[in-house]
């Protein structure tokens, strides 16, 4: 378990879906970081903030940026912690270095001022959607990795944009409930930590959701999308509050 300094404010923010051709999201996540989260304890990054990556060799502008103002944070005293997604998966420990993140997995259990928090990017808990899960399994192994790394930066592009099409296509065909969270998969998820606060994202579903297990009260905190406007949890030792981020 991570242990963090008991002052200041921690901040968690995932599916900023990052991408050259969106820059308005770009900005309004970098300038998040320079005017928000500068001088916070931590800041945890809960996956799909690239909306692809296909490698640490094929750097690109937005996330050259995103690297430079990570720096900034972690100069002011905040710690960067980052968690793969479904979109960010191939981001490795060169990157991670040049941003000056630390790379931790999925699910880990953290103490967040004297409370356990239990962190995950989300899309291990939607056991409904078979498709994706299969899809989860496959890109996850290293073997499958190795692979897709020793193509081309060009080739490993066209890879990656034939699987946001065929995402896309998933995404509008499947019902949209079996791309919700299982029950059973929260609560599997619950019973190996000692943590009864759950934070995530993935879904694209921002909301807090309180439940009850053998009569002891439960949370799960949701992060949403920054497809249009921004999300983000901001704790500290008096809370966890979700917030949204409207574009200027």
């Amino acid at each position: 378990m991570q242990t963090m300094q008991q002052k200041g404010k921690t901040f968690f923010i995932s599916d900023t879906h990052l991408d050259d051709k969106r820059p308005e999201t770009t900005s309004l996540f970098l300038q998040t970081l320079e005017t928000r989260v500068k001088g916070a304890d931590s800041l945890y990054l809960l996956g799909d903030i690239f909306e692809y990556w296909i490698g640490d060799d094929a750097v690109g502008e937005t996330a050259s940026e995103v690297a430079r103002i990570s720096n900034y944070l972690t100069d002011h005293g905040t710690r960067i912690y980052f968690m793969h997604g479904n979109r960010d998966f191939l981001l490795g420990e060169k990157y991670a270095r040049y941003a000056g993140w630390k790379l931790i997995p999925d699910p880990v259990e953290i103490d967040l001022y004297g409370n356990r928090i239990l962190l995950m990017h989300g899309d291990s808990l939607c056991t409904d959607d078979t498709a994706y899960q299969a899809f989860r399994t496959q890109v996850r192994n290293p073997v499958w990795q190795k692979t897709f790394l020793s193509h081309s930066i060009a080739e490993r592009i066209n890879m990656a944009r034939q699987a946001r099409s065929e995402s896309r296509k998933h995404t509008t065909a499947a019902d949209s409930m079996i791309m919700d969270v299982n029950n059973e998969a929260v609560l599997n998820a619950f019973s190996g930590h000692k943590s009864t606060t759950l934070i995530h994202g993935h879904t694209h579903r921002p909301a807090t959701h309180s439940l009850s297990i053998e009569g002891k009260p439960y949370k799960r905190i949701v992060l949403g999308d920054w497809y249009k406007d921004g999300w983000l949890i901001e704790a500290d030792k008096n809370g966890i509050e979700l917030l949204e981020l409207k574009q200027p």
